[in-house]
């Protein structure tokens, strides 16, 4: 089989993690499920398009997404773009059966959601989002011990992606504060937590939401003595109803003094409790509750799983002893859809869970404003 012809649309941050993992699959999954080869990218510019073909050899550089979706040197496209491009992109690659590889949240609506599932209609490509934290040797743990009825009845959940890059007041404004950009923090960082949570838990019913933008301006990017108006929320609360019926709640925030890159899931059941932080990622934590809590508390209370870097073969290096880190989830996730790719099969998350996502964002936002429950 030839290598896989893979272009990146967008090589800011998140393109460079997309490159990371395609080029270093070999290093953690040998074989791999199938080779591939960096074949375009596409930047906004063209001087900096032609700096990323440079830095990793890519075939070619472009300024032109469409020369990465139309191409017929292409087989799959990784959409990196701010979220007000992706739709175009999605549409564009749906259109010349490419595999895809899109970067969260879908798009910037659920408007936007729809056309895009409308299009997938006679799409025979392997689709999947970039949801990475599912693909963590402990939430993979999480998923098998809710699968095996570990919790029993669900009782009640928490979710929570805390980062403090917005509690400066003078942080620049960049894309990811404009509403036109479809920013925001629940797009941004809440759209990890919804999905893992609804990873683990299935459909949600209904939300209540309540936002906050904490500062009204910021200077611009460009000119620090320039203050530009903020239009999307620094920090959102939702409270979520399961459709089992257990209630919980979702944060998201970039207010959090203090956090870095947090993300914690909670979940209580009648049976027993787990919970992980991505902060100590080497850990999931169990709580039996069917264990003897006599004499003296007996052997009931929490138990840390060394799930580690444990993951399934042959996805065995470095080893499972060693630390796991963020970017290893990347290579996790890629190494799902490739898989997908060379075995003809459905890759998870597909699509289809982007757009239900963005279904429950869009009902967050009509909830804030009416301040009121919205049935989803």
């Amino acid at each position: 089989m030839r290598p896989l012809r893979v272009g990146i649309i967008g090589f800011g941050f998140i393109g460079k993690v997309h490159a990371y993992a395609y080029r270093n699959m070999p290093f953690y999954y040998d074989p791999p499920p199938v080779a591939t080869r960096l074949a375009g990218v596409c930047t906004s510019r063209r001087e900096t398009a032609e700096a990323a073909r440079r830095l990793l050899g890519f075939d070619f550089a472009t300024a032109d997404w469409r020369e990465i979706t139309e191409s017929p040197d292409i087989d799959a496209v990784s959409i990196c773009t701010p979220n007000n491009l992706h739709l175009e992109s999605l549409l564009s690659a749906i259109a010349h059966g490419k595999h895809i590889y899109c970067e969260k949240p879908l798009t910037a609506s659920a408007d936007e959601a729809h056309r895009v599932m409308a299009a997938l209609g006679d799409y025979r490509g392997v689709h999947q989002m970039t949801f990475n934290y599912r693909f963590v040797p402990a939430t993979l743990r999480a998923k098998q011990l809710v699968e095996a009825g570990f919790l029993g009845e669900l009782l009640c959940f928490r979710g929570a992606y805390l980062h403090s890059g917005s509690a400066d007041p003078n942080a620049p404004r960049k894309w990811k504060f404009a509403r036109e950009s479809g920013g925001g923090v629940l797009h941004d960082i809440g759209s990890h937590v919804l999905d893992l949570l609804g990873h683990f838990l299935g459909e949600f019913s209904e939300v209540f939401c309540a936002k906050r933008t904490a500062f009204a301006e910021r200077p611009s990017p460009k000119d620090p003595t320039t203050r530009l108006p903020v239009d999307t929320e620094d920090h959102a609360l939702l409270f979520l109803r399961a459709r089992s019926g257990a209630l919980g709640t979702v944060e998201a925030s970039k207010l959090a003094t203090g956090a870095e890159d947090e993300v914690r899931v909670e979940l209580h059941g009648t049976r027993g409790a787990i919970r992980f932080n991505l902060m100590e990622p080497n850990w999931l934590e169990a709580y039996d509750a069917t264990a003897p809590d006599q004499p003296l508390g007996g052997d009931r209370g929490w138990k840390k799983l060394a799930t580690v870097g444990r993951y399934p073969a042959p996805g065995g290096w470095p080893g499972p002893k060693f630390s796991v880190g963020w970017m290893r989830s990347h290579v996790g996730c890629l190494h799902h859809f490739l898989s997908a790719i060379a075995n003809g099969t459905k890759a998870e998350p597909g699509l289809e869970v982007g757009a239900r996502i963005q279904e429950i964002m869009d009902a967050a936002h009509e909830s804030d404003r009416a301040r009121g429950w919205v049935k989803l």
